[in-house]
């Protein structure tokens, strides 16, 4: 029978399957970060067992992290989550780039970088959108804290299948859109249940002329409209991502490897529970309006009228009219990082718009690298200077304000443009209003101290 690439990774994994109950699932790859894994290592021991793969698990810090530099956390919580990390690895055995590694930095960031991510592997993360890694054709999916301790236990995870959906888009993306605005504008569509419980394959002619990094932050939002899985068949732009990174095959197992990899994509008939077409030339560089992000218009649109209870609510909670141009509404901080978008690709677009340029007076403007990596290749490039120069904050690696669990948070009231992935009520600190957009269109909106198109700036 015809397979699709879900479905091969699937099968290739299962350790048992009996009816009526889940799939159990062997796991290439458990990434570990400080903030679900505590109560997982405290578990085990209280068990009496040990960490059953050590050599398939790979920790860092990034949530808490403070990008400012030192390790001062944000609260005696965030640094107890720090310390505890640091000690359960020790105890286990785990290789950890914590605080100092020239590799910590956002686990989903750091894994491609490091080539740990690699097609046709299972991976999982106490994190949600560890569907980034299926940019690579790998099946990679959230868990919570009471799986990371079974995986950690067993290196298994029973799993139910999920069901098949395709994303196909197609045509060459219009002038200033970018994979964040192919992902807003999907979900915009969809809505925020649109793919739930599914495995998404993303593809088509405008997926396939992507970057890895533009796939990734794709992949990265699979999870914000429902869906289990994100996933991009191997090609040869993974190919050429993948070779020479540090934990990817050598010499002849490169050769095998890639073989094997390009046998992944879904058979030619595969069947799919559903397929979602898409114009790419349909597409405009969006930004969220709301509190999720299927609440999200092209920038040269205006906020909606509220067609349910929710729709009200988030528009009292963003301190919005209906009717209102997006381009009226100002800003007071523009936030650029996150697992979405602090990859050296995102800092380069940025960089672009902002060259010889200033921030707004009114704007505070920070720029996160995804990880130590990112911030090093950036500040060979030069373009730390382009952003210190126009007025931007250059921190350290980390999730920083992507959400408020370090020193980088919103203060009531405060309305920010942000390249993270959510913008629920208090989620960048409590009160803060978040607008969702792409790397260049909130460098755009520093410079201008309000929404705006940046096509109109380049």
């Amino acid at each position: 029978m015809a397979r699709t690439l879900a479905q091969k990774i699937w099968d290739d994994h299962v350790v048992r399957s009996a009816p009526g109950e889940p799939d159990l699932l062997f796991v290439d790859l458990h990434l570990v970060h400080e903030v679900t894994s505590p109560q997982a290592f405290e578990a085990l021991r209280l068990a009496g067992r040990r960490v059953r793969r050590p050599d398939l698990t790979v920790a860092t810090m990034d949530h808490n992290t403070p990008t400012r530099g030192g390790r001062q956390a944000a609260d005696d919580v965030s640094g107890k989550q720090m310390d505890a990390l640091e000690e359960n690895c020790r105890w286990a055995g785990v290789r950890l780039y914590g605080m100092g590694s020239r590799h910590q930095g956002i686990v989903h960031v750091i894994g491609p970088e490091l080539g740990l991510t690699q097609p046709g592997l299972v991976i999982v993360c106490g994190d949600s959108h560890t569907s980034t890694h299926g940019a690579f054709g790998a099946l990679a999916f959230g868990i919570g804290s009471s799986e990371v301790e079974h995986v950690l236990a067993t290196q298994c995870l029973p799993q139910g299948r999920p069901h098949d959906l395709a994303v196909t888009i197609e045509g060459e993306l219009p002038l200033g859109v970018v994979a964040k605005d192919v992902v807003l504008g999907l979900v915009s569509r969809v809505g925020i249940s649109g793919g739930q419980g599914s495995a998404v394959e993303y593809r088509g002619s405008t997926i396939r002329a992507l970057s890895m990094e533009g796939r990734m932050t794709i992949c990265n939002m699979s999870i914000e409209w429902g869906a289990r899985v994100g996933m991009v068949a191997p090609d040869d732009t993974t190919m050429a991502y993948l070779e020479g990174r540090p934990h990817a095959p050598r010499g002849a197992d490169w050769e095998n490897a890639i073989d094997a990899w390009r046998g992944l994509a879904s058979d030619e008939n595969a069947p799919f529970h559903q397929e979602i077409r898409l114009d790419a030339a349909t597409l405009e560089p969006c930004v969220t309006w709301g509190t999720n992000p299927g609440q999200a218009v092209p920038v040269g649109g205006r906020v909606p009228e509220p067609a349910d209870e929710n729709q009200e609510r988030a528009l009292r909670y963003m301190a919005l009219r209906p009717g209102t141009a997006m381009e009226d509404i100002a800003i007071d901080r523009v936030f650029i990082g996150s697992c979405t978008n602090a990859r050296l690709e995102d800092l380069r677009a940025a960089a672009a718009v902002i060259q010889g340029r200033l921030v707004h007076q009114n704007v505070q403007a920070l720029v996160v690298p995804g990880s130590t990596q990112v911030k090093l290749a950036a500040e060979a490039e030069g373009l730390d200077r382009v952003f210190r120069d126009a007025g931007f904050e250059w921190r350290d690696a980390g999730c920083s304000m992507c959400l408020g669990m370090n020193p980088d948070i919103l203060q009531p009231g405060e309305r920010c443009a942000s390249t993270s992935n959510r913008n629920f009520e208090g989620r960048q600190g409590a009160g803060g209003r978040t607008h969702l957009l792409s790397p260049p269109m909130a460098a755009a909106a520093a410079l201008t101290g309000h929404l705006v198109d940046v096509r109109s700036l380049v």
